[in-house]
């Protein structure tokens, strides 16, 4: 596989999503430089706004083995990763897996539940590997979290920790579409309550798991000069020791950053990163890592604003 070939491949699954859930080209984009920079993704909007049926189309084009899991707070840790039952006609322990054994899992609003149960993802993010009654079981380099969210000041929600946040590559605003893409909306699926089944849309199967890896193999040859390394950890050291933020933005932060610049390089057709790749994803990438003091916060201020000062700030290479 070549650039043009992963240009190709993003391009007809863009197009297919846009089929089914209009107006959303822009986390369709992000979700797909995720997927090839091997990151999680965290959409958040209100209710309503196509965050579960983005995720399932997007799926569904790729050809991954899916699973989800509808957070609620009930929900407990073995249901998320599984648990060893007792076989009374072998005398032994099996394992149950849970949904979180698949290659692209749905964690429907991840903060209904408690963090508790929220923390039974860290090590699956991180380590792409979950750990139950001291037995750890890979869950393969494929693996990737899409997690759906409702505003936090909403009714019955959990925010999540920082540390889980961090491990998100993206954190996607879903907002709601403009006025002519809502007419198309409800001119599309207007003749129906409920949410449309994928099997009635006639959506292709555009990839499986052996050409994510190979599109991802042509990411990882795409050059980052030093000056871009440079400009990559200039942009999240400036997130630290800024009055109106109480926490910057980790390393972690730094090394996503970049491999997400890679990916994006190769979406607009080249083998090298330049400053627009960096920027254009510095807001997604930063805004859920940084947290505002509490000084500004009762200023008004938002933790986005705060990151795009920062890319204002900090001068980019040429």
């Amino acid at each position: 596989m070549d650039i043009q070939a992963v240009r190709d491949l993003a391009a007809r699954l863009r197009e297919q999503t846009a089929r089914v859930v209009v107006g959303q080209g822009a986390p369709v984009d992000l979700l797909t430089v995720a997927l090839l920079a091997q990151g999680h993704v965290l959409l958040e909007g209100v209710p309503g706004t196509a965050k579960t049926l983005l995720v399932r189309t997007f799926a569904a084009g790729l050809g991954l083995r899916f699973g989800r899991i509808q957070f609620t707070p009930d929900l407990m840790p073995g249901d998320v990763v599984g648990t060893n039952l007792f076989d009374f006609r072998s005398g032994t322990f099996a394992l149950t897996k849970g949904p979180v054994f698949t290659e692209l899992l749905l964690a429907d609003e991840v903060n209904r539940t408690p963090p508790k149960t929220q923390a039974a993802l860290l090590e699956a993010m991180q380590e792409r590997s979950v750990t139950i009654d001291g037995t750890t079981w890979p869950l393969g380099a494929g693996f990737m979290v899409v997690a759906t969210q409702n505003p936090i000041e909403q009714e019955g929600t959990y925010p999540l920790p920082e540390a889980q946040l961090d491990r998100f590559l993206f954190k996607v605003v879903v907002g709601y579409p403009e006025r002519e893409e809502e007419r198309a909306l409800v001119r599309l699926h207007g003749h129906r309550a409920a949410n449309p089944t994928l099997d009635g849309l006639g959506l292709e199967r555009l990839a499986d798991l052996a050409t994510v890896e190979a599109a991802r193999e042509v990411v990882r040859s795409v050059r980052l000069s030093d000056e871009l390394v440079d400009y990559v950890v200039e942009l999240v050291r400036a997130t630290r020791g800024r009055p109106t933020l109480a926490c910057g933005a980790s390393p972690r932060a730094a090394t996503m950053l970049a491999a997400a610049s890679r990916a994006l390089a190769v979406l607009r057709g080249r083998d090298f990163v330049v400053p627009d790749d960096v920027k254009a994803l510095v807001v997604p990438t930063l805004r859920h890592r940084v947290v505002l003091a509490p000084g500004a916060e009762i200023e008004g201020l938002t933790a986005e604003a705060e990151v795009r000062r920062v890319v204002e700030e900090v001068e980019a290479p040429r």
